[in-house]
């Protein structure tokens, strides 16, 4: 199978010149190795040209966030196996073979996820994938090692290979032909979440997404937007709504959007309470984005199947909030 990892960029000269050694050093007699440029205006393209002569070169005309970025890089990239990589992070060596193995031997496994641990503490899951993702009756995600803000440390408790609901966009590797069969990323959601919806429609035809705790590497996580920034807060809101537009099946919609819109609204009250107003705001620009877009994403709605891990008897809100399990092992 031909693999290409494809590091999207956007001013991240920094980025590269520390991570991009480790993708090439770990990588390349098993991939070829792209950077598609998000019309940086720093010296990135200078940078890669300069060190990196081998690594290919994809200068995206505007920079149209991580959706839109991959969908115009991907269409120069002709192999079986695409992994869309985020530019902070560091890879392992042989983190390769153990998911090339899954697909030559899985055909019906589409997207994969390696094990994803913080830079800055080797020793525990990283926030935007660390074991493998999940959603619950609410469209809220959720991870093995990570729920909510509450990291666990790695102790080998994730070792395996399972399915899941949905690969982080960290680091995710998906056979080309699903990724243009079901038209790629949804350029509306801009960045954030909109890996959550590719997942979620791929297994709406049948595909299986699955971890593969064999295969390490390491996030910095927050190197685009910190987890701080209010337009983070906006986008994680808007999008996870627009994904339960697009996905949950008919016969819950009403219920999940009227509970979720509640809940919403309980955490805009729990960060005045915290003196962050600011990202109040942000969810009721979330909201209004919400009511605006509504029927445009309603009409993006495929004929859905009911999927095992849509976990219609879990609320990690109820579970985490108000029966304070904190960890993957103790949910029920």
């Amino acid at each position: 199978m031909k693999t290409a990892i494809v590091i999207l960029n956007w001013n991240g000269k920094k980025l590269l010149e520390q991570f991009l050694p480790s993708v090439v050093r770990f990588s390349s007699e098993l991939a070829d190795i792209y950077v598609a440029d998000n019309a940086s205006t720093d010296a990135s393209i200078s940078y890669v040209k300069e060190f990196f002569p081998s690594v290919k070169i994809i200068e995206n005309t505007v920079n149209g966030g991580y959706a839109k970025g991959y969908n115009d890089a991907l269409q120069a990239v002709d192999v079986d196996i695409y992994c869309l990589l985020n530019s902070d992070i560091e890879v392992t060596e042989n983190w390769l073979p153990p998911i090339l193995n899954v697909f030559k031997n899985e055909a019906n496994t589409a997207i994969v996820q390696p094990k994803l641990l913080d830079f800055k503490d080797k020793t525990k899951f990283e926030y935007a994938g660390a074991g493998g993702g999940f959603i619950d009756l609410f469209g809220y995600p959720y991870c093995r090692g990570r729920i909510f803000n509450n990291l666990e440390v790695d102790n080998g408790q994730f070792n395996d290979t399972k399915d899941i609901f949905w690969a982080s966009g960290a680091c995710l590797f998906i056979r080309s032909k699903v990724y243009h069969k079901i038209e790629g990323l949804d350029e509306d959601y801009f960045a954030h979440q909109e890996e959550i919806d590719l997942c979620w429609r791929a297994q709406n035809i049948g595909y299986k997404v699955k971890y593969v705790g064999k295969s390490t590497v390491y996030h910095i996580g927050g190197a685009t937007l910190q987890e701080a920034n209010p337009y983070k807060t906006y986008l994680n809101f808007r999008n996870s709504l627009l994904n339960i537009i697009k996905n949950v099946p008919k016969k819950w919609f009403l219920f999940v959007v009227f509970f979720r819109l509640i809940l919403d609204g309980i955490a805009g009250l729990k960060f005045i309470l915290e003196l962050k107003p600011i990202h109040t705001w942000a969810i009721l620009k979330a909201h209004l984005s919400f009511y605006k877009n509504f029927f445009k994403f309603l009409g993006k709605r495929r004929k859905l199947q009911k999927k095992q891990n849509y976990n219609l008897h879990t609320s990690i809100v109820w579970q985490y909030f108000v029966l304070g399990r904190k960890k993957f092992e103790e949910l029920e």
